[in-house]
């Protein structure tokens, strides 16, 4: 397989995960374009000769873009993904996670382009009895934003069977941490990753973090999550891209490290690593968070080879401290 030549659409590429798949992709030799509507996007987070403004939803736009594109493949990454504001706003979520991404893979179809790499989450299994979680765990989504992507994921198997392709949809669990050399990270508005909101209450952004809920069956009663880094899951995203173009066989697969840590754990090592002793309260349990979601990660390193670098919870705050230090020095040169 030559990849030097191959062009690949990141939808939603401008973003905080979808610009580390974008350079990602570059690094390893492929021609990525990222179609981003610049919701949650940057112009910055990507060159200029790789962004296409346009939103998935809009299928003239699509479609000119596929018909003229001449990609290889999609990866399928354009989505909201807060789950407490789709329990406060589903239509929001099946509009844009659900409807928009059948716009794309009907285009996609349409266009002949018959390998996607779609972007899909841990909230589809809702609050499984088995820990850590297996593929092929019951499939329950317990909020609407879980609901919208497992939607996506049903659909892009149908059709992609029906026309003969061949799909990989990649289950993130909690995704952390910023690029190692500075250049990206995460900078979306209104944010609810713990590990960015403790680096910004940290840098003095903010007043103080809260823990919501104290009261979870967790042995210090806050939820527990399973942390991966943004460009080792970045890095996956490239695998997965390979794998399909050399024929493998469609499937969901989880990205995640297979051990968890708790919201306080990850308030006690963000304090830790950034040297502040910043302030924590205590809110309201927020609807729709299950009190425990860790990966079964081995089935992802058997497929892709999978070999995390940074699987390391003091790494992964220490990269998104650094970048959140350089994000506000660019803040405040405008």
């Amino acid at each position: 397989m030559t990849t030097e030549v191959t062009r690949v659409l990141v939808t939603g590429g401008a973003g905080y995960i979808g610009s580390h798949v974008v350079k990602e992709l570059r690094r390893a030799g492929f021609a990525p374009v990222a179609l981003d509507n610049l919701y949650a996007g940057h112009r910055w987070a990507v060159r200029p000769d790789e962004l296409v403004v346009a939103d998935v939803g809009d299928r003239v736009a699509v479609e000119g873009l596929l018909a003229d594109g001449k990609f290889a493949a999609i990866v399928h990454m354009a989505a909201h993904i807060w789950v407490g504001e789709s329990v406060r706003d589903p239509a929001k979520y099946y509009r844009n996670n659900t409807l928009a991404a059948l716009n794309l893979f009907e285009c996609a179809v349409r266009h002949g382009i018959r390998k996607v790499v779609f972007s899909s989450t841990a909230a589809v299994y809702g609050e499984p009895d088995l820990h850590p979680i297996p593929e092929t765990a019951p499939l329950s989504p317990i909020n609407p934003y879980g609901a919208s992507k497992l939607m996506a994921e049903r659909m892009l198997a149908d059709l992609m069977a029906a026309s003969g392709g061949n799909w990989l949809a990649l289950r993130y669990f909690n995704v952390a941490g910023a690029d190692p050399e500075g250049e990206i990270g995460e900078a979306t508005p209104d944010n609810g990753h713990l590990v960015k909101l403790a680096c910004m209450t940290a840098a003095g952004l903010r007043e103080k973090m809260a823990i919501h809920g104290r009261d979870y069956p967790t042995p210090d009663g806050t939820c527990i999550r399973d942390y991966v880094h943004v460009t080792d899951l970045a890095r996956a995203h490239v695998d997965a891209l390979r794998h399909l173009l050399d024929g493998g066989a469609s499937m969901a697969l989880n990205c995640g490290y297979g051990r968890g840590f708790s919201v306080q754990e990850v308030l006690d090592t963000c304090q830790r690593v950034t040297g502040v002793d910043f302030p924590v309260g205590e809110g309201p349990r927020r609807p729709g968070d299950p009190a425990r979601l860790v990966a079964d990660g081995r089935k992802i390193r058997e497929v892709l080879g999978f070999r995390p670098q940074f699987d390391d919870l003091e790494t992964i705050i220490a990269h998104a401290w650094a970048w959140e230090q350089k994000l506000k020095g660019m803040q405040a040169q405008g």
